[in-house]
């Protein structure tokens, strides 16, 4: 049976609602940060470490959501700007954190405030209360397929280690 399409409750029509609107928010934000001469991941990094403080490269990748490979380049990246440095944490010599330097602070507190502007004017069709409504339907539905995914899988998933297990 052929979902219908053309119904604002089928889940076909509400992601493709979600994609488009997520590719054009994310190409503001592109735009946005790119206009600085950084690249979303690098200014990830650096929003991270000015909002949380410093971090284990690891726990840094996870609010980034970036691989390890890729955090490990980008902090290499930022490291050879001056931006950030690593250094060994205190209660345990072999793990080291990541930290904005002072020049790296001036550049992402300049670089967000002009962000946030940015950000602000892609969202300015929503009032306050649907932004709110907004925030908590996206992280109901967030957490909702994270979790499902993390138990159950997709369906393609489930169907191709059947496959495998015959």
């Amino acid at each position: 049976m052929r979902p219908n399409l053309s119904s604002n409750r089928s889940g076909i029509h509400l992601w493709l609602l979600l994609w488009k609107a997520t590719k054009a928010v994310e190409t503001q934000a592109h735009r946005s940060v790119r206009a600085t001469g950084l690249c979303l991941s690098d200014f990830g990094v650096l929003e991270a470490l000015l909002h949380k403080g410093p971090l284990p490269v690891s726990a840094l990748g996870k609010k980034v959501l970036l691989t390890s490979g890729s955090m490990t380049a980008a902090v290499d990246r930022l490291e050879r700007r001056g931006w950030v440095e690593r250094r060994f944490t205190a209660s345990d010599r072999r793990s080291r954190i990541v930290c904005l330097t002072a020049q790296g602070a001036k550049l992402i507190r300049q670089v967000f405030a002009g962000h946030a502007h940015d950000m602000e004017a892609a969202f300015s069709s929503l009032d306050k209360p649907e932004k709110e409504v907004l925030a908590n339907l996206l992280r109901k539905l967030g957490h909702t397929v994270e979790a499902r995914t993390v138990t159950k899988g997709s369906r393609i998933q489930n169907q191709q280690a059947s496959k495998e297990r015959s």
